[in-house]
């Protein structure tokens, strides 16, 4: 039955990382607990409160009421665990540090990776969407991903990085195929970008909790705004099915709050 809402997760235009982590967290409750009943659920519920924090425990829980939907028993589903929202944005690389690392890697020639934290920071794409890239969608312009819903998010890459990667594509004699690739030749994974770029990050000194795929979205959410403020737009550019989740592009980093506070209070 797994292997059957593995597939109808596939089907429903999942992420990759979102089916492996639903897959992950029902076979989790069925290796603890016998038999799916509400007194089993809650049980788990219990353990999940007690081992992680809310957001993770969620994210199981979300996963447990998408399966509990597919067999059919939408009765046993479980209520999720309120999460304290924090007032500030937390481990989001600041634009130095991200303009220090681009120009680090294009100086070094550089030019895959310069590249992929270019492509990051300046379409606000997935990692899981990144590595789906293809040279043909850089020579149109955008990419068409269908989320789930069966709505279609664009994904625009800009006019000057569409330029700049045409160049580095007709030099390296590349016309056709997935932009990123690894070193066979083939395309890389979201755990390969993941870890090369902590590798960059403690090679230039740079803070290893801030340089990670995500964090290049956080960056290119907040640059939007403070350039064009329309909160709307960018949660359509996002791919966010609620404008409350994009709200909290609008709070400051910890450090930006700290600078303000340093510079303005001084009673």
């Amino acid at each position: 039955m797994v292997e059957k809402f593995k597939d109808f997760l596939v089907q429903s235009n999942m992420a990759e990382n979102t089916v492996t982590a639903y897959i992950y967290a029902v076979n989790e409750f069925k290796s603890k607990y016998k038999d799916l009943t509400k007194k089993n659920l809650l049980l788990y519920k219990t353990y999940l409160i007690e081992t992680f924090k809310p957001k993770t425990v969620n994210l199981r829980i979300q996963a447990l009421n998408k399966y509990l939907d597919y067999i059919r028993k939408p009765q046993l589903r479980l209520k999720s665990v309120k999460v304290q929202q924090r007032s500030y944005l937390e481990n989001v690389i600041s634009n130095a540090d991200y303009i220090f690392l681009k120009n680090k890697l294009k100086k070094e020639d550089n030019q895959e990776w310069y590249f992929v934290v270019r492509f990051l920071a300046a379409t606000g794409a997935r990692v899981s969407e990144l590595v789906q890239l293809k040279v043909e969608h850089v020579n149109v312009g955008y990419y068409d991903i269908y989320t789930k819903g069966g709505k279609i998010r664009r994904l625009f890459i800009p006019k000057k990085l569409r330029e700049e990667t045409q160049s580095w594509l007709t030099t390296s004699n590349r016309d056709s195929g997935y932009l990123f690739l690894n070193r066979f030749g083939e395309r890389i994974t979201t755990r390969g970008i993941a870890q090369q770029l902590k590798n960059y990050a403690v090679k230039y000194g740079l803070n290893p909790k801030v340089v990670y795929p995500h964090s290049f979205r956080h960056r290119y959410a907040k640059n939007f705004l403070e350039k064009f403020n329309d909160i709307a737009l960018l949660a359509d550019l996002m791919g966010h099915e609620s404008i409350e989740t994009t709200r909290i592009y609008l709070r400051r980093t910890a450090s930006e709050q700290q600078a303000i506070v340093d510079k303005i209070i001084t009673w």
